[in-house]
């Protein structure tokens, strides 16, 4: 179950929240209403960054391989208008 904790309560509070943290609480930050910040551990985080990483890798690699066609660009955005 995730946490919601407004900005003020989170200030006033941040070592207990990071202690809840290193027990694998997720926390998120609110600001009226809306989800700002999220406290997560370390190595959840750097899990995300590896997992973001390899979706831009996959995608570099897709337009590596895309060839580009007979068409010149200002063709394409003439087409495009039509």
């Amino acid at each position: 179950m995730d946490i919601e904790v407004g900005t003020f309560e989170a200030k006033n509070r941040l070592s207990e929240l990071l202690t809840q943290v290193e027990k694998g609480q997720r926390i998120y930050i609110t600001r009226r209403g809306k989800r700002i910040a999220l406290l997560t551990s370390a190595t959840d985080a750097d899990s995300h960054c590896a997992k973001t990483g390899k979706v831009a890798d996959q995608f570099r690699a897709l337009r590596r391989a895309a060839n580009a066609g007979p068409e010149s660009l200002r063709d394409l955005i003439e087409e495009g208008r039509r």
